[in-house]
């Protein structure tokens, strides 16, 4: 299997994932049930990045920041769950699902597409438009 393909696996279960919140989100809104608020919250940015997630699955290296961002913030989230749960104060039962968000979230980070050489790098990049005159240029 390609590491493309592989990184795109992870992008479509991750993404699907993070989209099964929008239910019990859409249902605690409403009032029809009840999560607690840090719950809502944490919903409330899982469900929009599996929308993002998603859309990077045809074009992964267009999208290396995102991913890199989302492997590297859930490795964190992973790991302090991981730790709460062996301080009592998370639910034991967090245990199984840490450690697959953590299994998810190295995937990420180890598969996410390296810049290519001579691209523009991603913090201040602009292209100028393909009619745009250069300086000394006949028209």
């Amino acid at each position: 299997m390609s590491r493309e393909r592989a990184l795109r696996i992870l992008l479509v279960l991750m993404g699907l994932a993070s989209l099964v919140g929008v239910y019990p989100l859409t249902l605690s809104l409403l009032g029809l049930t009840r999560i607690t608020p840090p719950e809502e919250m944490i919903l409330a940015i899982y469900v929009p990045m599996g929308v993002f997630l998603l859309m990077a699955v045809p074009r992964p290296s267009a999208h290396r920041t995102l991913i890199a961002c989302v492997g590297w913030s859930n490795l964190l989230h992973a790991a302090v769950m991981l730790v709460q749960s062996f301080q009592n104060r998370g639910e034991p039962a967090q245990l199984p699902f840490s450690a697959a968000l953590a299994i998810v979230a190295a995937g990420l980070v180890l598969l996410t597409p390296v810049r290519q050489a001579g691209g523009p790098s991603a913090v201040g990049a602009t292209r100028a438009p393909p009619d745009a005159v250069r300086a000394g240029e006949p028209r």
